[in-house]
């Protein structure tokens, strides 16, 4: 294990790289650093050289192994229930832990192209009783588990681990990133239980929705704040940098004065379009797990929810009631270390975690404290 006294987060975005080192004893001690924009993916092996290069000089450490945070436009949300009978003796952690390999191998067996990266229990029936965690000292005759699984393709954790492998880099632990947000900045609306985070990324768009606290969903839609950019650069027939430019821009008038030949009104009109499907689409994502949406919370991040952002500004408004939630590289890398750590009672750790030493059972479920 690493004997290092900094802790680095590694979050590998399609678009944006960005990674903090953590002090594990002071957390006030905080280095954080990203990439430029990447119009060109291949660009990112420099980039990830130099970050680690900013974070080696103020850690004052060697770099030698990080954790990963990434999403994918083919990553999957599974619900599974398993049950088993226990003949009314008392119930063991290795009863949770049989179910909880036996749909863990399920979900293996059909989807053999993915690497389960969380295991969340949402909910324990015991004796046709419905628990949040699991209670201490109970007979049981019957028991069943409420799983959520999140998997990420094996070829694209394959990539990243090669990909740091040529830095002499091995990757500890690796989180789904969108949901890393979504359990840590729940914990800024403590008094909605029930909310929903629409992660706007390049290629895609992640909706997580919370009901009664509880995670249910975990949705992908394939549409992101890349296919903005592409319409407008088929329409308007530039390239895609160029395209870019004008879609975070779009709301400066000033930014195109110089260009007699623009049409700042059809700009704004491909904007419109496809914004307004991203934001149906995630609506639709959200009704269809909820039976009503009313006094229900929408929060909005990522960094293609910055043209959403602006538009919510303009008197053609798409949003009501809905927070847009300004993030920096510290607040997302955060996300990944806190989720490490062990907070959420629910997940079972798919690896040990590493700060703290612990037996096998309490690596495997942490929540049993």
């Amino acid at each position: 294990m690493n004997s290092n006294d900094y802790q680095i987060h590694f979050d590998c975005g399609f678009s944006i790289l960005r990674a903090a080192a953590f002090n594990k004893i002071d957390l006030s001690k905080i280095f954080s650093n990203k990439s430029k924009f990447l119009f060109d993916y291949t660009e990112i092996g420099l980039e990830i050289q130099k970050i680690i290069t900013y974070l080696e000089k103020n850690t004052g450490e060697y770099i030698d192994d990080i954790n990963l945070m990434i999403d994918s436009s083919k990553m999957k949300s599974i619900g599974i229930s398993m049950s088993k009978i226990i003949d009314q003796s008392q119930l063991q952690n290795e009863d949770i832990q049989f179910l909880v390999q036996e749909a863990k191998q399920q979900i293996l067996k059909y989807y053999n192209d993915q690497n389960v990266i969380h295991i969340i229990i949402n909910n324990y029936k015991i004796n046709d009783i419905d628990y949040d965690y699991l209670p201490q000292d109970i007979k049981s005759n019957f028991i069943s588990l409420d799983m959520l699984f999140i998997c990420i393709p094996k070829e694209t954790v394959d990539n990243f681990k090669n990909l740091f492998h040529k830095f002499d880099i091995s990757i500890n632990q690796i989180t789904c990133s969108s949901y890393a947000k979504a359990m840590n900045y729940k914990d800024n609306f403590p008094l909605y239980k029930n909310i929903s985070f629409i992660d706007v990324g390049f290629n895609k768009t992640s909706v997580i929705t919370f009901f009664n606290n509880k995670i249910i969903s975990l949705d992908i839609l394939l549409i992101g704040g890349n296919h903005i950019t592409k319409d407008i650069s088929k329409i308007l027939k530039i390239n895609l940098e160029q395209a870019e430019n004008y879609k975070i821009n779009f709301n400066k008038c000033d930014f195109f004065l110089n260009d007699k030949d623009f049409s700042l009104e059809l700009l704004q009109k491909i904007i419109i379009a496809r914004t307004e499907e991203i934001v149906e689409m995630c609506m639709q994502s959200i009704k269809s797990n909820l039976n009503r949406i009313d006094q229900h919370k929408i929060i909005i991040t990522g960094e293609g929810s910055k043209i959403l952002n602006i538009q919510s500004k303009d008197k053609t408004a798409l949003f009501k009631d809905v927070v847009f939630l300004e993030e920096t590289t510290k607040d997302i890398c955060l996300s990944g270390f806190k989720l490490g750590m062990g907070l959420n009672k629910q997940e079972v750790a798919v690896v040990p975690k590493i700060p703290i030493k612990q037996g096998f059972f309490e690596k495997l479920f942490h929540f049993f404290r």
